[in-house]
Parts: structure tokens; sequence; C-alpha cells
């Protein structure tokens, strides 16, 4: 986990938006970094002491007085904690705060461990407030302040406002916030993959019967886009193509749509060359009507006969004629249990490693946003993982895929 042991100073002032804070600690947490708030007076009207102090596991820092007199007391917890941030995160940002920070001033907490933040270590600024209010000369006369004395100014969303206007001035997501903070402290440059290009298949294909419809099948893509996500965060260089899902696109990733499984191969032959690591993620339909028939087939008969063809091996195309630079992954999904599959698969398309998974329609397989993935590799080597969320999964197949690009 790249901000594992990481020591992160998150400060919290008094917006609508404080509400997500307490999920964004949560999954700090998770990545097992360390956690302390600090908040403002305006802050507490927003979200509990106690629920931010039950998910970072310390206590919450709200006055730069020490409230209990004794020799216990922290009585310069306004440097102490500025020495111990390796990043100090603010989110949100209200224009009250923004301005009090740009302006130098030290009159609580949260100024002044902004002020004795040990020099090198990242500012994030998460602004977040009405869009008329965003975009008014003051606020962005002192963001611009802020860039200028080494604060990486994060821009706010565009969408419904706590005003019920629709504008510029949303915070983003936890998630996001958490990716972001990742991005600033994570491990982006000692990555094997920085520099290198991945490319990605994600999402189902669709294979046409007539104009309305098509073959296809329950992928949502989560599993590819996770993937995809992971890579770019590690610096790689990121090329996702995507059959038809309902997904945004990762950061930094260069994102191609197709539709049929000849349409992704198409797409994915282009990179055969350059690629360094390709991972066949995509549920791609192994057979296609053998003809297709323009407008809407009329239901003039109680049966209907359609030929199928088989559709081109993506993966197996790649893994074929590789170099040894390269590495091709593949995905083995059965209904039941059977390891056997997925290493005979390993073996007759020629990859590096498959990644065997169950679809329960539960906690693994399509349309879920957890997996449970066990690991194979052409060495012989087999790591079981347990049901874990998709996007933690991805990591741990990157990390599986650094050690043998090591061993290479």
């Amino acid at each position: 986990m790249s901000l594992k042991g990481k020591n992160i100073l998150l400060g919290i002032s008094g917006g609508i938006a404080a509400y997500k804070m307490p999920m964004v600690v949560r999954l700090l947490k998770k990545q097992e970094a360390n956690v302390k708030v600090v908040m403002t007076e305006a802050a507490k009207r927003f979200v509990s002491e106690l629920s931010l102090a039950t998910v970072s596991e310390e206590p919450i820092y709200t006055d730069i007085f020490p409230a209990r007199l004794d020799t216990a007391a922290d009585w310069t917890q306004h440097i102490s904690l500025g020495e111990w941030a390796d990043a100090l995160v603010i989110a949100p940002a209200t224009a009250n705060t923004i301005a009090r920070l740009a302006a130098g001033l030290a009159d609580d907490l949260l100024t002044s461990s902004f002020i004795t933040l040990r020099p090198n270590r990242p500012r994030l600024v998460f602004p977040a407030m009405d869009g008329e209010m965003f975009h008014s000369a003051s606020v962005q006369r002192n963001l611009r302040q802020l860039e200028e004395d080494g604060c990486k100014v994060i821009a706010p969303e565009s969408g419904f406002l706590a005003s019920g206007q629709c504008g510029t001035g949303r915070m983003p997501d936890p998630e996001r916030i958490e990716e972001i903070i990742e991005e600033e402290l994570g491990d982006i440059g000692k990555s094997l993959l920085t520099g290198r290009q991945v490319v990605v298949t994600a999402g189902p294909t669709r294979e046409k019967i007539d104009g309305v419809r098509f073959i296809s099948n329950y992928s949502s893509g989560k599993m590819g886009f996770a993937l995809a996500c992971a890579a770019a965060r590690r610096g790689a260089e990121v090329v996702l193509v995507s059959g038809p899902v309902a997904l945004p696109t990762p950061d930094r990733v260069e994102r191609i749509d197709v539709e049929s499984a000849e349409e992704m191969e198409e797409a994915v032959t282009r990179f055969h060359q350059s690629c360094d690591l390709f991972i066949g993620a995509a549920a791609v339909a192994d057979y296609r009507p053998e003809t297709f028939r323009a407008g809407k087939i009329k239901k003039n008969n109680e049966t209907m006969d359609i030929r199928l063809v088989r559709n081109p091996d993506i993966l197996a195309g790649f893994a074929a004629q590789k170099t040894p630079g390269q590495l091709a992954v593949g995905f083995a999904l059965e209904t039941e249990g059977n390891e056997a599959y997925a290493l005979e698969k390993l073996q007759a398309k020629q990859l590096d490693m498959i990644a065997f998974n169950t679809y329960d329609g539960k906690s693994s397989g399509f349309e879920v946003d957890t997996n449970q993935i066990t690991l194979f590799t052409a060495d012989g080597t087999r790591t079981e993982l347990p049901v874990m969320e998709k996007k933690e999964a991805a990591k741990r197949m990157l990390d599986a895929l650094e050690k043998m690009l090591e061993k290479k």
C-alpha cells in the first residue's frame, strides 16, 4: 500500500462538504496511513468530532490551547502537528479559510499548522463553496496566492450544490480525494510500471444480430477499469480499450471505446509492438452471428435459427507474438471452482499470469464491486487473494506483476 505509514494531517473547515470527510479518513486508514484531524469551530456544525475520532482512531484537534492543564498536555501542538505530518490536506476549504491561509493568519490550530508544516511537504487544498463565491475575484486571487506559495489547489467539480443551484463548487467524492492524496504521496516513480505502456481491455463486447439486438454478457468493466486506474497511478502510460460500459475514464488514461470483438482486436493490435504489459480483462464474446441483418428482424416464425462463428481470441493473439520483454495477463471466470481450467488456459494461450475468479453474483465476478481472485503464473506460483474491493485486487495484481518484471 503506497500510503502505508504516511502521516496525513486533515484540516476540515466549515462547509457542507465536511460530511464527506469521515469516509475520506476511512479510505486513508484502509491504506494504513496515520490520520490526525484538525477542525475549525465552524466545521463542528457540519460533522461530529465523535465520528471523525472513531474512524481515525485519534483524538480530534480543535483548539490551539490544550484543554488539559497538566504536564501531559502538548503545549506546542500547533508546531508538533506540522512536524508530524507528511502532508496537510484541507478539505473542504471554504472561502473564509482560503482567505485566512492566503493572508498568512495563524489565529487557530488549522492556520497555525498550515504555517508550521515542514518545508517540501505537500499542502493540498480542496475549495468547496457556491459557484458564484468560487468564481469571485477575491477567492480566485487568494487561490492564486496559495499556488504561488507552493500549495496544490484541486479545482472543484461541477454539479448540484447545497444552494440548489448547479455549477462549479462541489468537492470531489471521497474516493477521488483519496486518489489525489495517494498520487501526491504514493510510490509513483518507484514503481517498475512508471514510464511503461500498459494496455487493458475491459467490459463486454456486443455482437450484433440486427439493428436493435445483440449478443453480450453481464460484464460491468469494473475490474478492467480498476486495473487501468491503478496502473496509471503508478506512472504507467495506460491505454484502456473498453466495450460498452457506464464508467468514467480514470485520470491519465487514454480510452478507446469499441463495441464488437473484432473492433476490440483492431484497436489492441495497434499496440502489439509498443506495449510492455497487456491485460485482457474484457469479457469478449466467444461467438458472433455469422450474418448481420439491417433493420429489425420481424417476429414471423415460431423459431429462429442464428448461426454463430468464432470471434478472434484477442489475448492469445497478443501472447503468440509477444517478445521476451512483454507480459500477457488474462482472466478465467467460472460459475464454480475449476482451477484446472485456469491452468489449462494459462498454458494454452502462453500467458505469463492468469487471474481465476468465480462468478457468484454476490461478491465476485460481474457487476459487483468486489472480487475473489487466485493468481497463477507461468513459473508455477499460486497466490490466493481473499474477497476484496476490485480496486484493491487490482493493486495486488500489479504488485505481483511488478515482481515478475523485476525478475525479467
